[in-house]
C-alpha cells in the first residue's frame, strides 16, 4: 500500500464497543422472553410490559426500537433477527409462530416440527425436507439423552420432568411476588417524596382556612398531597418507614430477585430439555406398552 493513513480508531476500542451492543442485545431478548411467558394478549400489551419490566419501548413512524438502561443507541426490533423481529414476536403472542429451528449444540434435545402445521403455514418442499431430517436427528438425541443419564427409565423420565416444572413453577411465583414487592415499595417511596415536597404548602392552605383562592393558585400540589394521604390511609400503617429504609429493602430484594432469576433461567432451560426429551420418547412410544419399549433403551 502507497501512503498508508492510520486507523482512526482502535481494534480494542471496537471490540470493546461490539460485546457491549451484544450485551444490551442479550438484555433485550432476555426481557422479551421473560414477558412472552407471562402471555400477553395484544402486542400494545407487550410493549407495555416491556416499559414495565425496565426497557423503554422507542416508536419512530412503524420503526419500533427498545432502549435497556445504560445504552446510548436504542437498538430496532427488526435487527434482533430469528425470534425477536416484530413479526415474530406478533405470531408468538398469537400462537401462530413457526420457528425454523437454529443448528443447536449436541446433546441439546429440541422439539419435533410439526410438519403438517408448518406446510399448512405455507412453508415449502425445502423445509419439509430438512424438517424430517431434523425431527429423526431430535428423536435419536433423545434416545441418547436417557443412555447419557444412566439408561434412564421412562418412570425416572417423568418425575425428573415433574420435579423441574414444580421448582421452575415456585421459582417463577417466587419472583412475582418479588416483582410486587418492588412495585410497591417503588409506589410508597414516590407518595413519601411527594407527601414531603407538598406538606408545606398544604400547611399554608390549612391556615388559610381552607381559602379557596389559595387552592387555585396552588390546586396541584393540594391534590397531590392530599392523594399521597389517601393512598397512606390505604395502606392501615401505624408507622410509615422512612425513604433510606425503603431503598435498603428495595435494594436487598432486587439482590435477591437476581439471584432467583439466575436460578430461574438454569431450571427452566433443564426443564425445556427435559419436556423436550420426554415429549420424543413419548413419540416413539406411540401410546401403546410403554414398558416395552422402555426395556428397549
Amino acid at each position: 500500500m502507497e501512503d498508508p493513513k492510520p486507523s482512526r480508531g482502535h481494534y480494542g476500542n471496537w471490540l470493546s464497543g461490539s460485546k457491549a451492543v451484544s450485551s444490551f442485545q442479550k438484555q433485550i431478548k432476555q426481557t422479551i422472553d421473560l414477558v412472552l411467558e407471562k402471555s400477553p394478549s395484544t402486542f400494545d400489551e407487550f410493549l407495555r410490559m416491556m416499559e414495565e419490566n425496565g426497557v423503554a419501548v422507542i416508536r419512530r413512524g412503524r420503526s419500533i426500537s427498545f432502549c435497556v438502561p445504560g445504552q446510548k443507541k436504542a437498538t430496532r426490533c427488526n435487527t434482533l433477527k430469528g425470534d425477536y423481529t416484530e413479526q415474530a414476536i406478533r405470531d408468538r403472542i398469537s400462537g401462530n409462530y413457526t420457528p425454523f429451528p437454529s443448528r443447536s449444540p449436541t446433546g441439546n434435545v429440541r422439539m419435533l416440527i410439526d410438519i403438517e402445521a408448518a406446510v399448512r403455514a405455507g412453508k415449502g418442499p425445502g423445509y419439509e425436507r430438512w424438517a424430517k431430517v431434523f425431527n429423526l436427528k431430535q428423536l435419536a438425541q433423545a434416545v441418547s439423552y436417557l443412555k447419557e443419564h444412566g439408561n434412564m427409565s421412562y418412570s425416572d423420565l417423568e418425575q425428573k420432568t415433574s420435579a423441574a416444572v414444580f421448582r421452575f413453577n415456585e421459582l417463577s411465583d417466587r419472583i412475582k411476588s418479588m416483582e410486587k414487592q418492588l412495585s410497591d415499595n417503588g409506589e410508597l417511596q414516590k407518595q413519601i417524596v411527594d407527601y414531603s415536597k407538598t406538606r408545606m404548602v398544604y400547611m399554608e392552605y390549612r391556615k388559610a382556612g381552607y381559602s379557596k383562592k389559595f387552592r387555585t393558585e396552588h390546586e396541584a400540589d393540594i391534590l397531590i398531597h392530599q392523594a399521597a394521604k389517601k393512598y397512606f390511609d390505604s395502606l392501615k400503617v401505624e408507622k410509615l418507614p422512612t425513604v433510606k429504609m425503603l431503598r435498603e429493602e428495595y435494594a436487598s430484594v432486587l439482590q435477591e430477585k437476581r439471584k432467583a432469576y439466575t436460578e430461574y433461567k438454569q431450571v427452566r432451560t433443564e426443564m425445556r430439555e427435559l419436556q423436550n426429551v420426554k415429549a420424543n420418547i413419548d413419540y416413539l412410544l406411540g401410546g401403546p406398552d410403554k414398558h416395552q419399549i422402555e426395556k428397549e433403551y
